[in-house]
């Protein structure tokens, strides 16, 4: 029986997706669940599973097609085997040749180092990681680079061995070398959102910085054993999360939107934690962060990193949010000034931490530093109102006792 194969049912947010990589392609046996065809959206990369055991039959769209929500992909006939391959002639066995040493610069050829999304593309299209260029971090060949790779025209590398790749030519003293790439969907959506918020909300920062001396103490003390008890580190972020719910519910204001000439209030915090990936920042939601406790909110952040990291995400995942926390610290950030993402009306950013000298009961002594930032739309939240919020983050971690008691 054939059964098709349909792009799933988008959100409203989400218009249409582009096709990314095909796993299989016509007369190759499928299993049930079995991944088919990575959807490229504005936000995430969704996997198209197998739904019955068979043989795909026909492909309708192939990689690059713009596809809208159930339109249809490709033929499975269920319960189908596919065709045994006919059998090679043999050939007369020549004389065993020796085969030739390798040169020095084949064995100077160094296999890329491949993500974990990256490795199963390169595995199932046959695709020679030297062969693409590669944007990741230390030199890593990503999913992107693959998928990109292949949309350009570049064919997969033959299972035959290889031959030594050309070496590259140095460019002359004074080129000037450039190279033209099409955004993917995603960075585009991402610079679509920034130029949103910059015209559409009248935003302004205030800062402030927290000693966080307590906090690092507390981290000590009970980090070994909330990791026993958990199964997850106790890191910084679950204090933030925690303080910026505990702020939010007394300056509901900064946890509003705005709906037109409405002020929509949320009695909920869902909290939007910045997360980085190879294709960009992506911000998916810790929902009801309210009723979660320290170990729930460092859990979905590790399993939304994860996810992140091998293009797991789901776009329900992205979806809402109410508030957002970023922490450029990770990278070494010392100070910035964090976008605010619509429809929300504010977003904390954290920075790394530093050693710096304060004055402390009349003295003089280091303690570990953190520059805070808050940046808010002007149109309905006043700038009292924003650094009293800064100020109540403070106060909670200045002295993590508060939070615990609701104070």
């Amino acid at each position: 029986m054939a059964l098709e194969v349909k792009v799933p049912v988008l959100p409203e947010s989400v218009s249409d997706a582009t096709i990314a990589t095909w796993h299989k392609k016509a007369g190759d046996t499928v299993k049930r669940d079995e991944n088919l065809v990575d959807l490229e959206t504005d936000k995430v990369v969704l996997e198209v599973p197998a739904p019955a055991d068979g043989v795909l039959k026909e492909i309708k769209q192939q990689a690059g097609a713009t596809v809208t929500s159930q339109q249809l992909l490709a033929i499975i006939e269920e319960g189908a085997v596919a065709a045994a391959p006919a059998p090679a002639t043999a050939a007369p066995k020549a004389a065993a040749t020796p085969a030739p040493a390798a040169s020095p610069t084949a064995l100077a050829v160094k296999t890329p180092e491949l993500s974990p999304a990256g490795q199963r593309v390169a595995t199932e299209n046959k695709i020679d990681p030297a062969q693409v260029p590669a944007t990741g971090r230390g030199g890593q060949v990503t999913k992107e680079d693959l998928v990109n790779f292949m949309r350009t025209g570049g064919q997969a590398a033959a299972p035959a061995a290889k031959t030594p790749a050309a070496p590259i030519a140095q460019a002359t003293p004074g080129a000037r070398p450039e190279e033209r790439v099409t955004m993917t969907r995603m960075r585009a959506k991402i610079a679509e959102r920034l130029m949103q918020s910059k015209n559409s909300i009248a935003m302004l920062t205030s800062f402030n910085e927290i000693n966080l001396a307590k906090v690092t103490a507390m981290r000590k003390e009970l980090g070994e054993a909330f990791e026993k008890a958990n199964g997850i580190k106790l890191g910084y972020m679950s204090f933030f999360v925690k303080a910026a719910c505990e702020a939010l519910k007394r300056h509901p204001i900064v946890n509003a939107s705005v709906d037109g000439n409405d002020v929509i209030y949320h009695g909920y915090q869902d909290i939007s934690v910045a997360v980085s990936t190879d294709k960009g920042l992506v911000t998916p939601v810790l929902r009801d962060a309210q009723n979660m406790g320290f170990a729930d909110i460092e859990k979905a952040i590790a399993a939304y990193a994860k996810a992140a990291r091998e293009g797991g995400l789901k776009l329900e995942d992205l979806q809402g949010g109410t508030f957002t926390i970023t922490n450029g610290g990770t990278f070494g950030s010392l100070f910035s000034t964090p976008i605010v993402n619509p429809p929300q009306s504010a977003i904390l950013g954290m920075h790394t931490i530093k050693d710096r000298a304060i004055v402390e009961n009349g003295a003089v002594i280091a303690a570990p530093m953190m520059y805070v930032a808050i940046s808010y739309d002007h149109r309905i939240i006043d700038g009292k109102d924003a650094v009293l919020f800064l100020v109540d983050i403070k106060n909670q971690l200045e002295n993590p006792q508060r939070m615990l008691l609701g104070m």
